[in-house]
């Protein structure tokens, strides 16, 4: 993980700037941070007293398993691997090694050097799991002398980086390992050793300008400059880092495996950052939706038709610890409410959401103060409840800022009515007095109780009732549903074979559209 502690406000081009402070392999090093209406550049250049920025770099930011055990990092580095773990039998012997470029992040190297520099082009990353790392035959500090024969030894940075952008699928390396490069492959700005490379989405909309992989993956890192796009980020304060003095703010990548986090001087200055990054971001979402609705096309998302809103959340973890949050990507359909542990790259990732809860058997529950919300004193938290066959999950989620909770909450409250407008009726076969009957919610005309057609015969009403007449619901949690309508035959009960909770959430949703739509309270 990259910390970074800002100084000052600025003016300029940028909606923001200031000089932090960067902690990578637990060093502090000032860079320039200039927040665009994009992207956040953080930039290693210049320092404020005119000196080179020539510190060693680190592992940057470190994948959100790494730091919480539950993975390695995503990219190799000269710290990952080490001279003492290349074979003698490689070091400073020429070899061929051919490799297949993917798709989706093309070779997946990072390069330094070049004429200019007075080094050969060597590979200073390799990023985990693509096409490079999985040659297996590649190292950190390999010198690439040719690609598809094309001498780079004479070539400058800039000219290695076009040759390896023309080759074509099949790429063929010629490689020398250099053990006594390998201090120049580590040194350099740590703004480059802040990890953001995640390979990109499907669709190239949904990533950078660029549709370029090798441009996308940060191939060259010439001017020291980390350029953070802010499309999807997750910006939000008190998540993964303690923060006592409240000075710090966290840009989480929309792969989540990457965090940085930035500390200001003060909380005030914190708070301006906070809220110029978090604007940023909430500006980009309509741009995404239309594009994830142009990725999807007429399939869809999850068994819904169209995306109403999205964007990411804190949820509170059950157990024990009052402050044990993780950010979730929450996605409202016009009939679903679907949850995913990161912002889906792949077209299909979208049809297999971690959660996903039918709006029509969802309502909001206020929560009580939020311990740990990101502004002290203010509940920033909602939660959700559903009823389900396994009884009625419960979802508590912190927002960032008073409007996000009241976009949020309007939302799910929005969507629970227009999804009971969409979806009209709901039917579920049920036990009433020894016999099998069918249980009828229409959205206008309230319930009625049929018997289930035997041998071809047409059903028979039992009971029909508007909304209007029903009293009191209630259910015993198990199987059983209690309808109290009045009247001379008194309460009814329903046996459901399974948990009533969606019916009782389904009933609650029918009516509270209803009010609504009279103009009333719900």
């Amino acid at each position: 993980m990259a910390v970074a502690a800002a100084g000052g406000g600025g003016g300029g081009r940028a909606q923001r700037s200031g000089w932090l402070e960067v902690l990578v392999r637990e060093r502090w090093h000032k860079v320039l941070a200039n927040l665009g209406g994009e992207a956040l550049v953080l930039s290693g250049e210049e320092r404020p007293d005119g000196a080179a920025h020539n510190g060693l770099g680190g592992d940057g930011a470190a994948c959100r398993g790494a730091e919480g055990g539950g993975g390695a990092a995503a990219v190799r580095t000269a710290f990952t691997d080490p001279p003492e773990q290349v074979p003698e039998a490689v070091s400073n012997k020429k070899r061929c090694v051919k490799v297949l470029k993917q798709e989706l992040g093309g070779l997946g190297i990072s390069i330094k050097g070049g004429k200019e520099n007075k080094m050969p082009i060597l590979i200073s990353k390799i990023f985990k799991g693509l096409a490079a790392d999985q040659t297996q035959a590649l190292y950190v500090g390999d010198a690439i002398l040719a690609v598809n024969g094309t001498d780079l030894r004479d070539a400058t940075h800039d000219e290695a980086v076009q040759a390896l952008k023309r080759a074509g699928k099949e790429v063929l390396l010629e490689v020398k390992y250099m053990r006594e490069a390998t201090p120049y492959v580590k040194k350099g700005s740590p703004v480059s050793e802040i990890g953001w490379e995640t390979p990109p989405p499907e669709s190239p909309r949904l990533g950078c300008t660029s549709a370029d992989p090798l441009s996308q993956l940060s191939l060259s890192i010439h001017r020291d400059k980390k350029r953070i796009p802010l499309k999807m980020c997750y910006v939000t304060r008190n998540m993964t880092v303690s923060d006592p003095e409240n000075r710090l703010i966290e840009v989480h990548s929309p792969d989540a495996k990457h965090t940085v986090v930035l500390r200001s001087k003060d909380s005030a200055t914190a708070q301006a950052w906070f809220n110029a990054i978090h604007s940023s971001v909430n500006e980009l979402i309509p741009r995404v939706i239309a594009e994830v609705r142009d990725q999807l096309g007429k399939t869809g998302i999850a068994g819904s038709r169209e995306i109403r809103h999205l964007g990411w959340l804190a949820e509170k973890v059950p157990g024990d610890n009052e402050k044990h949050w993780k950010p979730v990507l929450v996605v409202l359909t016009e009939k679903d409410l679907l949850i995913y542990e990161s912002m889906p790259r792949m077209k299909e990732a979208w049809f297999s959401p971690l959660h996903t809860y039918p709006l029509l058997a969802t309502r909001l529950v206020h929560s009580g103060p939020g311990k740990g919300s990101p502004q002290s004193g203010v509940d920033l938290s909602f939660a959700t409840r559903t009823g389900t066959r396994q009884g009625i999950e419960t979802h508590l989620f912190r927002t960032e800022t008073s409007r996000d909770l009241s976009l949020w909450t309007r939302s799910v409250v929005q969507g629970c009515h227009n999804s009971a407008e969409l979806i009209t009726e709901i039917t579920t076969s049920c036990t009433y007095k020894s016999q099998e009957c069918r249980l009828t919610i229409h959205y206008e005309h309230g319930f009625s109780l049929t018997t289930e057609p035997q041998d071809g015969a047409f059903s028979k009403t039992i009971a029909q009732y508007p909304y209007e007449k029903l009293k009191m619901s209630s259910d015993d949690g198990i199987r059983m549903l209690y309808l109290d309508f009045g009247g001379k035959d008194g309460e009814i009960q329903l046996d459901l074979h399974s948990c009533p909770k969606p019916i009782v959430f389904i009933i609650h949703s029918f009516l509270s559209a209803k009010i609504t739509r009279l103009g009333l309270v719900a």
